[in-house]
C-alpha cells in the first residue's frame, strides 16, 4: 500500500499498522510493506502514546493494564462474594447444631430428610 493510496491515513490505518509494530521483527520490513517511513509509523506511536489518538487506538500494553485491572476488579467481587456465604453457611449450620441438641427437627433440613 502506498502513500497515494485511499485510507492510508485513516485512524484504522494506523491503528493497524501500531498494532503490527508492537509484534513486528523488523520495523524496516513492516515500514516497506506499509508504504510509510520509519519516521511516520514513530510519529504516530508517540501521537498514541500522548493520547493525540482516536481513544479505540491502544497499545498493547494498555490493553492489558486495562484487562488485569478488570480482573482484579471482579476477583475482589468474587472474594466478597464468597466472604458472605461463608459466613451464612457458617451461620446455618450453627442453628442447625443449636436444633439438633435440644432435640427439634432442624430449620434447615439435610437433603434427604
Amino acid at each position: 500500500m502506498s502513500k497515494q493510496g485511499v485510507g492510508w491515513r485513516s485512524a484504522s490505518f494506523r491503528e493497524m499498522a501500531l498494532s503490527r509494530l508492537a509484534t513486528c521483527e523488523h520495523v524496516g520490513k513492516l515500514c516497506k510493506e506499509l508504504g510509510i517511513s520509519r519516521s511516520t509509523l514513530k510519529r504516530w506511536r508517540q501521537q498514541l502514546e500522548a493520547g493525540a489518538e482516536p481513544a479505540g487506538v491502544q497499545l498493547p500494553v494498555q490493553i492489558l493494564e486495562r484487562e488485569n485491572w478488570r480482573l482484579k476488579q471482579t476477583l475482589a467481587e468474587k472474594v466478597l462474594e464468597v466472604d458472605f456465604l461463608q459466613g451464612a453457611l457458617q451461620q446455618v449450620e450453627a442453628r442447625r447444631r443449636q436444633n439438633t441438641a435440644s432435640g427439634a427437627r432442624a430449620s434447615t433440613p439435610r437433603s434427604g430428610e
